[in-house]
């Protein structure tokens, strides 16, 4: 029982910074701002000259409208450029707009391709992002194996959301038998990077005794960092003393999250 209600909350709070959504919005992941404005004359020339980065760059400003005024049409003009030229990061972003149905008709099939190709580059956000599209059955027959397979890669190199997947399926069992502890190891190193949907998770699994001794105290204290660090979840849950209220019905995931160029994306999109 406190399996299931920790694992019913955490799949809808957990990614709550990340825009949990459904698997339609797989995420978008940068690593920095995009260029302020009176940068981007100068950005755009260099693109416009064949600078592959900068036209990654350019796709990232007309995407994000930071930098340049928000025209999907355009972020996908020049992904497309950059990606054909063999940018990981553009390759991800351009199947996170396909996932998104952003300046194009909506193609998992399309995000796949994409995401494929980025993954196989060893991008951490594009393999997170296969990772999940396996998972869930979104553009591809839902395949555990391919999916641990991906997740499991991108998780190596640090990448926190595919850490906290990981951990969400070990507690939840979609890995085979419930596994408490081995998803609480995935919480953990996830929160090692500051990540807030394991810091939310975390701060359940200490309230209900979850694949640990309960301690109130303990359970707090890791609601109290997820909310510090912009949770919208963990704020009712601390009010209520850490008491779900009734968990909500699991939605379906993907998340639109913010990646790096040389990290990876699941409909998430990669900034420099």
């Amino acid at each position: 029982m406190k399996h299931s209600i920790l694992a019913a909350v955490v799949f809808v709070f957990v990614l709550d910074v990340v825009c949990f959504a459904g698997p339609s919005s797989l995420g978008a992941h940068f690593d920095k701002v995009p260029p302020r404005s009176q940068d981007f004359a100068q950005l755009l020339e260099k693109a416009e000259r064949g600078d592959r980065h900068a036209q990654f760059e350019v796709g990232l400003a007309y995407e994000s409208g930071s930098g340049a005024e928000l025209d999907y049409s355009e972020a996908m003009r020049w992904y497309r450029i950059a990606a054909d030229r063999g940018d990981v990061g553009a390759q991800n972003n351009l199947g996170s707009m396909y996932g998104r149905g952003l300046g194009v008709s909506k193609s998992d099939s399309e995000a796949l391709r994409w995401y494929l190709r980025a993954a196989g580059e060893g991008l951490a956000a594009a393999q997170y992002n296969l990772g999940m599209m396996y998972a869930y059955g979104q553009g591809v027959e839902r395949s555990m194996q391919p999916a641990k397979l991906w997740l499991d890669k991108a998780a190596a190199q640090g990448y926190a959301p595919a850490e906290v997947e990981l951990g969400h399926m070990y507690v939840s069992g979609l890995m085979g038998p419930t596994d408490a502890k081995e998803g609480l190891k995935w919480y953990r190193k996830a929160a090692k990077s500051g990540n807030v949907a394991a810091e939310l998770a975390l701060g359940l699994a200490y309230l209900h005794g979850t694949g640990v001794p309960e301690d109130a105290q303990q359970g707090m204290r890791w609601l109290q960092k997820a909310a510090q660090h912009g949770s919208t979840a963990a704020a009712p849950l601390l009010k209520a003393g850490g008491a779900p209220a009734s968990p909500a019905q699991p939605e379906t995931t993907s998340v639109s999250v913010l990646s790096a160029h040389s990290g990876g994306s699941s409909h998430q999109s990669n900034r420099p």
